[in-house]
């Protein structure tokens, strides 16, 4: 949402041509959670709007997973923030984006512990490597974004998770709906 945020808690909508407040596009989301089977939004407010994204996980956190990738990062000092704050109840990881294989990892282990979701993300631009599939399985975060199936570098992540899955045979356990089932009505 902070692209079209000019304003912290400004929000300009194109289609329907419109300018919210925080809470006017919480209104909105609102009556979209009621009218369509919605089960996660990512960044829904802006990465400065951090009082009206507690709004928002008070309102929406116990019926949509509420990912936050711009608010904090995959920073762990902004996630322990957010965790004592109760700022979104999902994080968005991404293995370049903190800097070391170390700091994504506290990440990944805050967020858990916390018992919110976690999502390991590519990252636009990306090449083939596929590691953040080992991060994802490895991790057991149950979740991964990379992306729609059609181009090299997104499929080489989704062929490294079907390799690892063949690696571990009857040892491997996919999460499936279990990563979001109480968000399904």
């Amino acid at each position: 949402a902070s692209e079209f945020s000019p304003d912290q808690g400004s929000y300009v909508l194109k289609r329907p041509a419109m300018s919210l407040t925080s809470g006017g596009l919480l209104d909105v989301y609102d009556a979209w959670l009621n009218e369509y089977p919605m089960i996660s939004i990512e960044d829904g407010l802006g990465e400065d709007d951090w009082e009206s994204w507690g709004v928002m996980t008070e309102r929406f956190g116990s019926r949509v997973q509420l990912v936050a990738d711009d608010v904090y990062t995959t920073n762990p000092t902004l996630i322990r923030k957010g965790i004592q704050d109760g700022t979104s109840n999902a994080v968005l990881v991404k293995l370049n984006q903190i800097g070391t294989v170390t700091r994504t990892l506290e990440a990944i282990r805050m967020t858990q512990d916390a018992g919110w979701g976690v999502v390991i993300s590519h990252r636009s631009g990306e090449t083939e490597d596929s590691s953040i599939a080992d991060l994802a399985v490895g991790t057991s975060a149950g979740q991964i974004k990379a992306g729609a199936p059609a181009r090299g570098e997104r499929t080489a992540k989704y062929n490294r998770l079907l390799r690892i899955e063949d690696e571990l045979g009857e040892n491997a356990k996919y999460a499936g709906m279990s990563v979001i089932d109480k968000y399904l009505i």
